[in-house]
């Protein structure tokens, strides 16, 4: 059974920041890209970020200089480091799976980043 657990949400303060990581089970791994989206309230689901099989990064423009994609292929984990945080950042970001061949996907559950004061 395959599955994808996002940790690491919560409620911070704009300008801070929260590492999300997100945990697989039940896939290779190592052949399948990996990516955060993100949905806020009322608003259709948007990538964030993304990384290959292979380590290539990709940062939709939004968040470029702020936040930090990367993999541990040995521990099956993906980890969305996210430094200086804007209330427009909140939302429930969830962690995606892409096979490199089949393209067959899978979906976490979702964790909330909320950026209040």
């Amino acid at each position: 059974q395959v599955q994808l657990v996002e940790s690491g949400g919560g409620l911070v303060q704009p300008g801070g920041s929260l590492r999300l990581s997100c945990a697989a089970s039940g896939i290779a791994f190592s052949i399948y890209n990996m990516r955060w989206y993100r949905q806020a309230p009322g608003k259709q689901r948007e990538l964030v970020a993304g990384i290959t099989n292979i380590g290539r990064t990709n940062y939709e423009e939004f968040v470029k200089g702020r936040f930090t994609i990367s993999r541990d292929n040995a521990k099956n984990t993906v980890t969305l480091q996210m430094n200086t945080l804007k209330p427009e950042d909140t939302a429930v970001y969830y962690c995606n799976a892409v096979h490199i061949a089949s393209a067959n996907n899978y979906w976490g559950q979702g964790t909330q980043v909320t950026v209040s004061s």
